[in-house]
């Protein structure tokens, strides 16, 4: 499971940081990160066995009226802590993808501005060192270039 205590902040990606520090703020953010992530884990389980039996056996003479009850309403509050978490999910997502876009858009640009510029830079030197020789984008001049269309 990912921790993002574990990486250092300089190592994580600028959305990942953001929504840590976003998340650090806000303290029903925090609760609901909290019970969500003892909720999907194993001591969560093992404390449901150990609580419905003893309540099953020792507690309650019929127990299934009541036990039902408690278990719908958990797991409707359960639900809902899924559904909080993964509609942050889903905005992280799309945070992490416009981020992404836009460091993709920054690149091509960058990678264009200099395929033009190694460009301009070669045909300068064919010009300089080669002055009669047509440029390599250009057409040859002459009978080997072939009739005009």
């Amino acid at each position: 499971m990912y921790d993002e205590k574990s990486v250092p902040p300089e190592q994580q990606h600028p959305v990942v940081r953001a929504a840590i520090a976003k998340r650090a703020d806000d303290v029903q953010v925090r609760l609901a990160d909290f019970i969500t992530s003892f909720a999907g884990s194993m001591r969560f389980v093992y404390l449901h066995v150990v609580v419905f039996a003893l309540w099953m056996t020792l507690l309650e003479g019929s127990p299934w009226p009541t036990l039902t009850l408690v278990v719908s309403l958990e797991a409707i509050f359960l639900s809902t802590f899924v559904m909080i978490g993964q509609n942050r999910q889903a905005a992280f997502q799309l945070a992490k993808a416009d981020h992404e876009f836009l460091e993709q858009e920054l690149e091509l640009k960058t990678n264009t501005e200099l395929t033009r510029a190694i460009h301009d830079m070669t045909a300068e030197l064919h010009r300089r060192l080669m002055p009669d020789a047509p440029l390599p984008d250009e057409p040859a001049a002459g009978p080997a270039a072939g009739p005009a269309q």
